[in-house]
């Protein structure tokens, strides 16, 4: 009866061990906005290309770009910001359609920014930028589309991207 016991524990205990960790996507298409929620402070949710989803910008760590609604300017236009206190951007180009915008996106193995910037300003379909992360991570991005109108007298933005990343802090896409 021990024994039994001691190989059912045995087996319980090797089941428990065997979970399984998914890998976290290194490329995808996702969306972000510019809706402000609140509980006890106001935040949006950004997009963490490190852990591959959206995510607050009031979190540990905090999203890698969020969308804005530059109103300052006529007509508004859409910027993606960086929270990592360093210019972050460097536009790879403006494609005149979205095939030459996926050509030029896929076609990007490596590249070298001559000068970065604060923001990606403005952001329109067929772009394609590099992203640099505080730590010198990498991520090229496609915009796909953007929404840019008012909604209930507030400014809403959206942004449909695809993306690339490569944590390995090389200037090559998919890394070394």
């Amino acid at each position: 009866m021990k024994r039994s016991i001691y190989i059912l524990l045995a087996i319980l205990i090797a089941l428990s061990a065997c979970t399984k960790v998914e890998k976290t996507r290194t490329s995808g298409t996702d969306t972000i906005d510019n809706i402000v929620h609140h509980t006890t402070t106001y935040f949006v949710y950004g997009f963490s290309f490190s852990q591959a989803k959206l995510v607050s910008n009031l979190g540990t760590p905090g999203s890698d770009i969020i969308v804005y609604v530059n109103v300052d300017n006529f007509p508004a236009r859409l910027t993606l910001q960086a929270n990592n206190l360093k210019p972050s951007f460097f536009k790879v180009g403006d494609f005149a359609d979205e095939t030459a915008a996926i050509t030029a996106f896929n076609n990007l193995k490596a590249f070298s920014a001559t000068q970065w910037t604060d923001m990606a300003d403005p952001i329109i379909a067929n772009q394609v930028w590099i992203y640099r992360s505080g730590s010198d991570t990498y991520t090229k991005i496609r915009i796909v589309s953007t929404v840019n109108e008012t909604r209930q007298t507030v400014p809403y933005g959206e942004c449909t991207f695809q993306w690339a990343y490569q944590p390995d802090g090389s200037l090559t896409f998919p890394g070394k």
